[in-house]
């Protein structure tokens, strides 16, 4: 990109020391308009064209997570995976969410437990995206059995228990998409781009 805008620099240059009485303003917008379609992009791909860039997932921190002030720390691992953060809030959860939200589990004999639980205090949700983020992020979460979850994942380095395992991760593509609509309204979701897109993600 740099020759080529030196090669551009030089032949304005030459039609200006030639005789060629245009104004200079002119002259660099005729030697720019000579730029091939799409040159001045050639440091950036469009998010467009890279796979699975646009994945999203929803990652929730528990109460047991607020409360012990794991917020930041649980974030921060996000971030500097390469994800981007999409959409944010903390909310006091009601019964019907709940409800919705852990539809497969409501005739399990633990859920009044686990409602119990996750009504104790405030949730932090989150919409994180990026290439593969729904798997990754299950990866980082680690076992839901913290007693089996290894060192270095979410709940490995912060979990005591089943019961109080920190955090919550989409199972799958199916169920992220499910679940973001449930927790966020479309406004909610922001699409933005990131400085460091390209160097992060490309494939």
């Amino acid at each position: 990109m740099v020759l080529l805008q030196r090669c551009v620099f030089k032949r304005v240059l030459q039609q200006f020391y030639s005789g060629n009485q245009r104004h200079p303003k002119s002259l660099l917008s005729a030697g720019f308009t000579a730029l091939p379609a799409g040159a001045g992009a050639a440091g950036r791909r469009s998010q467009a064209t890279i796979p699975d860039i646009r994945e999203r997932t929803l990652i929730a921190v528990k109460p047991d997570g607020v409360q012990r002030r794991l917020v930041g720390q649980i974030m921060q691992r996000f971030e500097q995976r390469g994800f981007k953060l999409v959409g944010l809030k903390m909310l006091q959860v009601s019964d019907d969410l709940l409800a919705q939200h852990y539809c497969e589990l409501r005739t399990k004999p633990f859920y009044p437990r686990l409602l119990h639980y996750m009504t104790s205090g405030p949730v932090v949700v989150m919409v994180w995206e990026g290439h593969k983020v729904v798997q990754a992020s299950r990866t980082m979460v680690g076992h839901t059995n913290p007693a089996e979850a290894q060192a270095g994942t979410v709940r490995g380095d912060f979990s005591f228990h089943v019961s109080r395992n920190v955090v919550h991760a989409s199972d799958s593509l199916e169920g992220a998409q499910r679940e973001i609509q449930l927790w966020f309204q479309k406004k909610e979701i922001l699409s933005w781009d990131s400085c460091d897109q390209t160097f992060t993600c490309e494939v």
